[in-house]
């Protein structure tokens, strides 16, 4: 599963990690982008001592067996974190989706962590460059989910992605008990506070966002990178 940030990726990881057949996995990508970019995300350096940073390793791993020789292993990938020098060839032995959520709510979210976020922070050109690599090799569009759309009706949006990937809906997917995983990455304690709590995806809510002037450039960028994927989602 490609998300962009600010998504619900962490709730998706929930929803799938409540099924018995499925191991989950969480940003394995993440100590290798914090390596190469320097960024200074909180928890940084433990983040950087507790998880592969080699992405060498990681993706060898990523193709190899499913831990816990479960029949599905669902891979809670951020799109930004994979950067240009990681090579795209183990891309093709996996399944992919594609989870996004509308840009300016994306980016309200995401420069309040990260001000000076740019085009490749939003995950979109990932996306859609996994997205028509995917598509070219299978001959048809891999399922997109809008984060809003599972909101609205989790049940409906669960059950059709489920189906696009070839596995059966479980209704444990739709709940699962608060607290953290041993699957969730070391970084939770920073990040995972309102999944923690949760049991269950939270309802939609509108959230009314003013586009600053200054996001207007970037928020242009991203938009024909959004509708591309947009028009091609799952629908209830």
């Amino acid at each position: 599963m490609w998300s962009g940030p600010r998504n619900i990726s962490t709730a998706m990881m929930r929803s799938f990690g409540s099924r018995a057949d499925t191991s989950v996995t969480d940003e394995p990508l993440y100590a290798h982008y914090l390596k190469v970019t320097g960024v200074g995300h909180p928890g940084r350096d433990e983040v950087l001592a507790h998880h592969e940073s080699d992405w060498r390793r990681v993706t060898a791993a990523l193709v190899g067996p499913v831990p816990g020789q479960r029949a599905i292993w669902y891979q809670k990938h951020m799109a930004h974190h994979l950067l240009p020098m990681i090579s795209r060839e183990w891309l093709d032995s996996l399944t992919h989706a594609f989870l996004i959520r509308e840009t300016d709510e994306m980016l309200a979210s995401l420069v309040k962590t990260y001000p000076a976020a740019g085009l490749a922070d939003t995950g979109l050109l990932q996306q859609c460059e996994i997205f028509d690599r995917v598509a070219d090799r299978q001959g048809r569009a891999p399922p997109v989910v809008l984060a809003s759309d599972v909101l609205k009706n989790p049940q409906e949006l669960i059950a059709k992605l489920c189906e696009a990937l070839g596995i059966p809906f479980l209704p444990q997917m739709l709940a699962w008990e608060p607290g953290r995983r041993a699957t969730d990455g070391i970084w939770a304690p920073h990040w995972y506070a309102v999944v923690e709590a949760s049991t269950g995806f939270e309802p939609w809510r509108e959230r009314p966002i003013e586009t600053p002037a200054s996001l207007r450039p970037l928020l242009d960028e991203c938009r024909p990178l959004y509708e591309k994927l947009w028009a091609l989602r799952l629908r209830a």
